[in-house]
């Protein structure tokens, strides 16, 4: 059974699979619970509750197959990292399907397998979408004094099944990329070292043969966009120290994708990965790798930004000036954790020649005028474009009550005239916008940039 081959075969079937419930990444526990619930009726499934997060949420130890080769899979050690629960419960429907073609295979695992599953070990980051726990702790570093209940499960878990094989599933930064390309960093590996000296015994060797059979998977469908992490040491994460104590564990980051803001697409990746990865443990094949392979994986950089503007003459004291800006964003979530908008800075500005942008303009005869100020009673989207026309990029909204919604367009909103920045800077949100014969052609808000004809 070639898993490479098989993973096509996977990939264009995984509509099929997908769980359509999870929609979004800001799902929360509530959500999973009765799609685990499902799951425990399942005759080829054991499902308990492992114990409880700090808010006394259930976390669930899910259990399929009866292998002689263990496996142990982890998902959402911190809350807003949840490509791989969707994956996970893709994987669950897979594995609990009764559709004729995929029967053998679904054979095969449970012979030779016995998987183990802990989606969202951490709940409480999960329902506030944030990465540490309910007491603001990053369980990755609470390996070794196993502090909180969250960390003790993981543990326990690990010594109760001995497992051969750990799955370290995370997402990463978006601002990663490969190398020194243009390419994001969609997904990304590391057999992480298991002490300072980085050396490699049987343990960790096994999890770069098994990342070789993995990175095949994904370059099947996202060629050059998969990196590998810097494998410095360290004491008190779960992988490094999930390595020392004997168990091939193998990270995997989900990274940005141009176009899969809600990683739709990254979890159908992870989907194939994951199971083009038991299929080469069931059967063995990942033993026939070559683990310099896996050492000619580019490493990550984190040259990515939300948008580079390139070639843009600014005015400075000593006349025009030909720069590059670029901008990064974060995301402000409202109370619930449900909804967000984005906020960006200027993350630089100088030659940017070794950066990279989602978006990414050519401004060369362009020129940079700052935006200017006014105040409004109400929003009205329409209302929005005309003030860019007009030059206008912030805009003064006394009503606090309208402006979470508001953030979202694209104009810069503030309840008071002072909060507007105006400083071209890093660290800074100014509005500008570019010019050409006397005539604003684009705006600059935001980091979005907008045509204005």
């Amino acid at each position: 059974m070639d898993a490479q081959k098989y993973a096509k075969q996977l990939h264009q079937s995984y509509p099929l699979y997908k769980e359509n419930t999870l929609k979004h990444r800001r799902f929360k526990h509530k959500d999973i619970v009765p799609l685990i619930k499902k799951l425990s009726a399942h005759a080829d499934f054991d499902v308990v509750v492992a114990g409880q997060s700090v808010e006394g949420k259930d976390i669930y130890h899910i259990t399929y197959g009866n292998g002689e080769r263990v496996l142990l899979l982890w998902s959402q050690m911190h809350g807003d990292e949840p490509t791989s629960t969707m994956a996970l419960f893709d994987i669950f429907n897979f594995l609990s399907a009764d559709d004729f073609e995929h029967k053998d295979l679904r054979r095969k695992l449970r012979k030779e397998l016995s998987i183990h599953f802990i989606p969202m070990l951490n709940p409480d980051g999960a329902d506030k979408f944030q990465r540490r726990n309910a007491m603001n702790v990053d369980l990755n570093r609470d390996a070794v004094k196993l502090e909180f209940p969250e960390s003790k499960i993981l543990k326990r878990i690990r010594e109760e099944t001995r497992a051969d094989f750990g799955f370290n599933l995370h997402d990463q930064s978006k601002y990663y990329n490969v190398g020194l390309s243009a390419n994001t960093a969609a997904v990304s590996f590391l057999a992480p070292a298991f002490n300072y000296e980085k050396d490699i015994n049987t343990t960790r060797e096994e999890a770069m043969q098994l990342i070789v059979v993995m990175n095949e998977a994904v370059q099947q469908f996202l060629p050059g966009h998969v990196g590998r992490f810097n494998d410095d040491f360290e004491p008190r994460a779960f992988g490094d120290n999930i390595q020392k104590w004997g168990t091939s564990t193998v990270l995997v980051e989900a990274g940005g994708l141009r176009g899969d803001e809600e990683k739709q697409i990254n979890r159908q990746i992870h989907f194939c990965m994951l199971l083009s990865a038991f299929i080469s443990l069931a059967e063995g094949t990942y033993t026939s790798k070559d683990v310099t392979t896996y050492h000619e994986i580019p490493e990550n950089s984190r040259q990515m930004a939300d948008l580079i503007i390139r070639n843009l003459r600014m005015p400075t004291p000593d006349g025009n000036k030909t720069v590059d800006i670029s901008f990064k964003s974060e995301e402000i979530q409202n109370e619930d954790a449900t909804d967000y908008y984005t906020k960006a800075n200027i993350d630089d500005i100088g030659d940017l020649s070794t950066s990279y942008g989602y978006r990414e303009f050519n401004a060369a005869g362009l020129s940079l005028k700052m935006g200017k100020v006014t105040s409004i009673e109400v929003v009205d989207k329409v209302e929005v474009d005309n003030w860019l026309k007009k030059g206008y990029g912030d805009l003064i909204l006394p009503n606090a009550d309208a402006l979470f919604d508001a953030h979202k367009l694209p104009v810069n909103f503030h309840e008071s005239e002072k909060e507007v920045d105006t400083q071209l800077k890093p660290g800074k949100n100014p509005s500008f916008f570019l010019v050409k014969d006397g005539k604003l052609r684009y705006a600059v808000v935001n980091g979005r940039l907008i045509s204005l004809y």
